[in-house]
């Protein structure tokens, strides 16, 4: 019993990580495109906030299987969301917990629960 959940664990964090780091790196090549075409901060935000979505539920689809897949994945995407913030406060952008963090929380760990319902799916056929 106590090897399921480690192995649920170490599933969770891989999966929080590679997220993690699939943002990062996206952000980091669209920071180049919008340094180069100066878009306003809405652009900004907005171009983030589909780079966390698209990797909340990429990587879940992809790295997430097997038993409790949807909690997985809803720990995976919140994980990440919450690494991210961390890792980017880190880097100098600051704190800024705030109600659409919150939201920011619960459409990532939604998103990674649907990845990895359709990962599972996808694995079965």
């Amino acid at each position: 019993m106590r090897e399921k959940w480690l192995r649920a664990g170490r599933d969770v964090l891989v999966a929080a990580l590679l997220i993690t780091l699939f943002y990062l790196v996206a952000t980091a090549l669209a920071a180049v495109f919008i340094r180069a075409y100066v878009p306003p901060d809405g652009a900004v935000v907005a171009v983030n906030w589909v780079i966390k979505c698209v990797g909340a539920f990429l990587m879940s689809a992809v790295f997430l299987h097997g038993e409790r897949a949807l909690f997985k994945g809803m720990a995976a995407g919140a994980l990440a969301a919450l690494l991210s913030m961390l890792l980017f406060a880190a880097i100098g952008g600051g704190f800024r917990v705030n109600a659409l963090f919150l939201v920011e929380l619960i459409v990532c760990a939604l998103l990674g629960a649907f990845g990895a319902l359709v990962g599972v799916k996808l694995r079965r056929e």
